[in-house]
């Protein structure tokens, strides 16, 4: 697996690189598999494909603190992301992986994965609700993915250092829980696993076999999303 550990200016673009990655590995006619990581600058909110964003986001608290709102190619419900939240994508091929077609067994290969790499930062971490990482009953990562022809893509957030007060700032409590969050609010549901950004990157690249650097990432392409998709209202504020 290649590793990429970069951070574009904007989220937009950081947005945009994870679909790039996975439309480049389908368009690779070898297996093409990679890890990214990355760290936003500033804090953005980033929505679900399918997200309703009046019904999941304070917009007039995001437009007041000049916080973007961003539209992501996967599922799942907004996140607020910033420093101390890091963030991560895996690009894996069906070739290679056939039984991670079943959604389940993707969402239990890539969370177990995880598990097994931040396990040392505190043990008794499990997985919850369809793709929650959890420290007790409180979730710390959440986690989404998109699928296409030959490949999908898995990403999602690790919070380690993260002003967990934004959350309840930006979002509004979301239309879909999980049966364990049994309707707590954000302050009492989230939390930070105690771990520093370094360790958490060296443990990630560690539990993903990620040995070789990915030099030449899809630049063209990622100014192309964000000029024709992630840079619009018309995609990002979509009903």
């Amino acid at each position: 697996m290649q590793y990429l550990d970069l951070t574009l200016s904007t989220p937009e673009e950081n947005v945009a690189l994870d679909e790039a990655l996975l439309d480049e590995a389908e368009a690779t006619a070898a297996p093409a598999e990679v890890l990214r990581l990355w760290e936003p600058h500033d804090m953005a909110v980033v929505v679900g494909r399918g997200s309703r964003v009046p019904a999941e986001v304070d917009v007039a608290a995001c437009r007041a603190d000049g916080v973007s709102i961003v539209r992501r190619t996967s599922g799942g419900a907004a996140i607020v992301s910033g420093r101390g939240c890091l963030m991560y994508a895996v690009v894996l091929s069906y070739q290679k992986r056939p039984r991670l077609r079943s959604l389940d067994a993707a969402h239990r290969f890539v969370l177990d994965t995880l598990i097994g790499g931040l396990d040392q930062f505190s043990p008794g971490i499990q997985r919850q609700g369809t793709s929650d990482l959890v420290l007790g009953s409180r979730k710390f990562s959440g986690n989404s993915l998109r699928c296409k022809r030959t490949h999908f893509l898995y990403h999602g957030t690790l919070l380690y250092d993260f002003p967990l007060s934004a959350i309840s700032r930006y979002l509004a409590q979301p239309p879909r829980e999980p049966d364990y969050r049994q309707g707590r609010p954000h302050e009492s549901f989230v939390t930070n696993l105690p771990a520093a950004a370094a360790d958490l990157r060296e443990s990630l690249v560690s539990a993903w076999q990620a040995q070789t650097q990915l030099v030449d990432w899809p630049r063209g392409k990622v100014a192309e999303l964000v000029a024709e998709k992630y840079g619009r209202e018309d995609w990002n504020f979509r009903h």
